[in-house]
């Protein structure tokens, strides 16, 4: 996606990535095949899981990786860089190989949602941009993921361009919004580049610009017969938003065998002025008249209207859903876990920390869901070593990584890769899924946890162990560097 953009996304790098690539160069490490992970450590609002999106602009951002004679310029101009360096970067392309859960994926921490294996340059510069595209996109589809589903079945929209954090953050935030669940966006460019429906209908000037409000109702069901959706509280929702709705729905719809219309909410007590209306709509002979509602609305001020009784057909949510307002940050991160040797043998890396969350899991790996086939729901993720195969007939011990003496037993399941090849040898080999389809997976994938995972409070904890033979290697390495 270019919003008029008027740089080359290559350059959106940390200056670090630069200048470890020079000094790879210089120390002739260019061509070392290294493998890094990205992964987060917490789920965003102490949630059960979050939800995996940003790969599509991951696929976007290396199929147009390159430097250009500015870029170079620019960086001669910084009088660090070797010509050799800047010659490398002249002609550089993507070479390497990239691996990734599918968009709309639930996921959990620790466990590896991208893995890039490439020449150690290559995999350096791409760290920042990786990150920011997985990490905006992902919180974004993970709270709407939580306001939907406390909307219970009921619509919910993306309202929030006008407060979203630049133009990326609008247009992919409702990108994001409609992979976590939402059934459309007030983002018109989104629609346009993305297919993610747009809707809207009228604001307070509209009402305020005509010399009466019921002149403002008749007007815009005129111009809009079929369903339109009127604001009823610009100056009084129940003794005069709500009547002239009703009057100018009878006067314009009604004689034309119209039924399908909706009211909106954007103020005052929704619980209580909600269910007023569905009674008024009611006794006016428009059963079928919804009530839409807005206004600073959270997957936990939603909860809180429906267990009142609220009478509510849509939500329209804006600012606290495409900022992720409550945790505006979603904290993955990008980790060497391996490095090949002269001879292609895979060498683990491990990052040691006395934050024992900070401690890396290393190798190149595997990761697979366990699904019960006695139930359907997912029981735990397993990450293994790239060499290891996962048999269904076989049952299988698990390790807590956390807990050195906690196992688990595992059997009558149906295992799962999550991770899938994104790029071969620089060669994009997966067909992107369409929008709808990456939404009706993630929905799937949803549906397949447990509702204690689900809930917003407390969830129980979905575990992401290690196989065996990961397990000891993480420990040797634990070992050998506990001694030095």
């Amino acid at each position: 996606m270019n919003v008029n953009q008027p740089w080359n996304l290559s350059m959106l790098c940390d200056f670090y990535e630069l200048t470890m690539g020079n000094g790879y160069l210089k120390y002739g490490y260019q061509d070392r095949i290294t493998y890094f992970d990205v992964f987060f450590r917490d789920v965003p609002d102490h949630g059960g899981f979050a939800i995996a999106a940003g790969l599509e602009q991951v696929v976007e951002y290396i199929q147009n990786l390159h430097f250009d004679e500015n870029d170079i310029a620019y960086l001669r101009g910084r009088k660090i860089f070797s010509e050799e360096f800047l010659d490398y970067l002249a002609h550089f392309r993507f070479t390497g190989d990239i691996y990734a859960v599918p968009e709309g994926t639930p996921i959990f921490p620790r466990e590896p949602i991208l893995t890039v294996r490439a020449p150690a340059i290559q995999a350096q510069l791409i760290e920042t941009y990786l990150l920011l595209a997985l990490n905006h996109q992902s919180l974004i589809a993970t709270k709407a993921n939580r306001v939907v589903r406390a909307a219970q079945g009921r619509t919910v929209l993306e309202f929030g361009s006008r407060r979203a954090q630049g133009a990326d953050g609008a247009v992919l935030g409702a990108r994001a919004a409609y992979i976590g669940g939402c059934a459309g966006t007030a983002c018109t460019i989104s629609d346009q580049l993305y297919g993610v429906y747009a809707g809207g209908t009228m604001a307070h000037s509209w009402v305020q610009m005509f010399d009466s409000q019921y002149e403002a109702f008749k007007t815009y069901c005129e111009i809009y017969p079929d369903n339109p959706t009127l604001l009823v509280d610009t100056y009084n929702t129940l003794k005069s938003g709500i009547p002239d709705a009703i009057r100018a729905f009878n006067d314009v719809l009604r004689p034309r065998g119209l039924t399908k219309c909706a009211i909106r909410l954007d103020s005052g007590d929704m619980a209580f002025l909600t269910k007023e209306a569905r009674k008024m709509l009611d006794e006016a002979g428009w059963e079928t008249c919804k009530i839409s509602v807005s206004n600073s609305l959270d997957e936990y001020l939603i909860q809180d209207l429906l267990l009142q009784g609220a009478q509510i057909d849509m939500f329209g949510v804006g600012e606290r859903l495409i900022t992720a307002k409550s945790e505006p940050v979603f904290g993955g991160v990008y980790k060497l876990a391996a490095v090949e040797d002269q001879e292609g043998n895979i060498i683990p890396k491990i990052k040691i920390s006395e934050n024992v969350g900070k401690i890396t899991n290393p190798h190149f790996k595997k990761l697979y869901r366990f699904y019960g086939n006695d139930t359907g729901k997912a029981i735990a993720d397993y990450l293994c070593v790239y060499d290891e195969t996962v048999d269904d007939n076989q049952d299988i011990t698990i390790f807590d990584p956390a807990a050195t003496w906690k196992r688990k037993r595992v059997y009558n399941y149906t295992a799962r890769e999550l991770q899938v090849p994104i790029f071969k040898n620089g060669e994009l080999v997966y067909r992107l899924p369409t929008l709808k389809e990456i939404q009706d997976y993630c929905k799937k994938e949803v549906d397949s946890l447990w509702d204690e995972v689900k809930r917003f409070d407390n969830p129980h904890t979905y575990y992401v162990d290690l196989s065996q033979k990961l397990w000891e290697i993480k420990d040797q390495l634990l070992r050998e560097n506990a001694e030095a």
